[in-house]
């Protein structure tokens, strides 16, 4: 079952690959992009299709990183709660078996 899963992740990474290469294959003209107070140099618009990609995907794990060190803090007080909770009730289970005739 874990190797049909490889392979139709394969398959699927190796369409998004061919479909890359014909996007930039047939988007080869030079574009300046002009963004209101810079014109950036001329590029195909791939490439700046590409970067643009780019910038948005680390900008979106920036904005990102701040819910995910919350969660991450949140969990790490929540395994220390529940780790003292649990030698708290093993305490009381032993103290428990003592008090019994």
């Amino acid at each position: 079952m874990r190797w049909l899963k490889g392979l139709i992740l394969a398959i699927i990474l190796l369409i998004v690959l061919l479909v890359g290469i014909l996007f930039a294959v047939n988007n080869q003209q030079a574009l300046p992009l002009n963004l209101i107070w810079i014109e950036l140099p001329a590029a195909s618009l791939s490439v700046w299709l590409l970067v643009s990609l780019t910038v948005g995907v680390l900008l979106g794990m920036l904005a990102m990183s701040g819910v995910y060190l919350r969660l991450r803090t949140t969990l790490t007080r929540a395994q220390r709660h529940n780790q003292q909770q649990r030698k708290e009730l093993d305490r009381l289970r032993v103290q428990e078996l003592k008090e019994l005739p």
